[in-house]
Parts: C-alpha cells; structure tokens; sequence
C-alpha cells in the first residue's frame, strides 16, 4: 500500500502561484508515475499532469501547460505541482496520484490522497 497525503493548497488572486506537495508513504514508493488530477464543483474529475519514477516522461494537460510544473524528489518520496500564472477556472480540489503506468486516465491510478483545496479569486 502507498500512502499519499496533500498539502500547499489555499487561497491566491489571479496570476499568483502555489507549490502543492505530495509525500508518499508506505510500502514502497519505487518506481510508481505520479499524477496530479483535479476537480472543480460539479465537474468530473480531470487529469493536469504527470511524472515518471525517472523523470523523464511528462505529461501536462493542454489547460496547463507553461503554467504549471510537475517534479518528484524520490529520495523524499514526495512530488510536487508548481502552479504560476493562476486563473479562476484553476480553482478545483487537487489530488495526487500513484500508478504503475503511465497516462492520464484516473482509472489507472491505484492509489488517491484525499486532496488539498486550491481557490483563485478575480
């Protein structure tokens, strides 16, 4: 079992910046793709970005991209979701994510954390 518990969320104006985090614990954090998905009220579930064990593949949803970076640090077993130039359709619960492939299909990540609240105001 992988845990994975959020944190850096909160309230930011429009064109501000947040680093979210996300620090795994558990059996093993070893060679899992980590993900970072969103949802927004009223919406499904949707995917924002993604980071091979490695590094060396990643993947952003258009919405996102130049906008926002995804990075890992293993030897901390923590990912990390650097969000600038913010925008008020960004506003959405925020979730990490583990798999052992990689995509952006949420049906493919096996393990969740329970999310960390990101609000962009006008």
């Amino acid at each position: 079992q992988v845990q994975l518990v959020e944190s850096g969320g909160g309230l930011v104006q429009a064109g501000g910046s947040l680093r979210l985090s996300c620090a795994a614990s558990g059996r093993t954090f070893t060679g899992y793709v980590m993900g970072w998905f969103r949802q927004a009220p009223g919406k499904e579930r949707a995917f924002v970005a993604a980071i091979s064990w490695s590094s060396t593949t990643i993947r952003y949803a258009d919405s996102v991209k130049g906008r926002f970076t995804i990075s890992r640090d293993n030897a901390k077993n923590t990912v990390y979701l650097q969000m600038n130039s913010l925008k008020p359709e960004d506003t959405a619960v925020y979730y990490c994510a583990a798999s052992a492939v990689h995509g952006s299909d949420s049906s493919r990540y096996d393990y969740w954390g329970q999310g960390t609240q990101v609000t962009v105001s006008s």
